[in-house]
């Protein structure tokens, strides 16, 4: 069996030239296929570290590939792309276990940058698993893995484009931020640990809930955060360096700043965020 880093899958023949130059240039081994049927052949003869696939497609389209995929146990990564990014489209393919989700117009530096992270997760790493996939509530198990961190993000960042670009930024940032707290200090970043993470919406409510498997901690603790000095100081970063962590620190101050409420569950291994939305889905303070 013959092996290339990349299959690209697009019924669109500058789509596939445009990419395959781009990932050419990079250094990957690149494939093309026209349709799925196609790329169902390549990948039944050829082993490929990573499938871009393209959501509409003649004849089988991109979902049904990655179903197929799924069921035959294919060892690439799946990386759905499409330019028809509706909640349905988003959640399909996070049930079905596409690696990531991007959409089209595509960001270069993005699918690169995805794609350098698949080629380098190991075959048997934890799956994400899904535990309800409603657009008003999305429940999953996460792997502690920062990796699984920028996975997760790509679909629930599609979930809510319907908010104000200022909302959505700013609730993803403190989403990944809780995130990586929970993988990062409750589950150590151990992939065989896992953290429960629940995203509800509502007409004016969204809510985040993350349980990560740690003892839970205390803010005298924090003396990596920033919080936990004068907000002058930069002793935070240098504590982080003494115990070899990303740069960073000001996540709780950050989160704070965004959330409506903020609540700790007794252990302080359980957070739920709140951000109250507006009749037209922008932010409000009012409960």
């Amino acid at each position: 069996m013959t092996h290339a880093d990349v299959l690209v899958v697009d019924d669109d023949d500058a789509t596939r030239d445009f990419l395959r130059d781009v990932l050419t240039r990079e250094g990957w081994t690149v494939d093309d296929a026209p349709d799925g049927a196609a790329a169902l052949e390549k990948v039944d003869r050829h082993e490929f570290g990573v499938v871009l696939l393209d959501v509409q497609l003649p004849g089988v389209g991109g979902l049904d590939v990655l179903a197929r995929c799924v069921e035959k146990h294919t060892p690439s990564k799946i990386i759905v792309m499409t330019g028809i990014d509706t909640t349905e489209t988003v959640l399909a393919a996070l049930r079905g276990q596409a690696y990531e989700f991007i959409p089209k117009p595509i960001e270069a530096w993005r699918l690169i940058d995805s794609i350098r992270r698949a080629l380098a997760t190991a075959g048997d790493a934890p799956p994400i698993e899904i535990l309800s996939a409603r657009p008003e509530w999305l429940e999953l198990l996460v792997p502690c893995t920062r990796e699984a961190v920028e996975r997760i993000q790509s679909f629930v960042q599609r979930l809510e484009m319907d908010l104000p670009d200022d909302v959505r930024q700013s609730v993803g940032l403190a989403f990944r931020e809780l995130l990586l707290n929970g993988i990062e200090w409750g589950g150590h970043l151990n992939p065989a640990q896992q953290v429960r993470v629940a995203c509800l919406r509502t007409r004016r409510m969204l809510l985040y809930r993350i349980a990560d498997p740690g003892p839970g901690f205390r803010i005298d603790d924090l003396s990596h955060a920033a919080g936990s000095h004068p907000l002058e100081s930069i002793g935070h970063d240098e504590v982080r360096q003494e115990k070899k962590l990303r740069p960073g620190g000001f996540g709780l101050v950050l989160i704070r700043a965004i959330a409506d409420e903020l609540i700790y569950n007794e252990r302080r291994n359980e957070v739920v965020f709140v951000k109250y939305l507006d009749e037209s889905g922008g932010a409000s303070r009012e409960a």
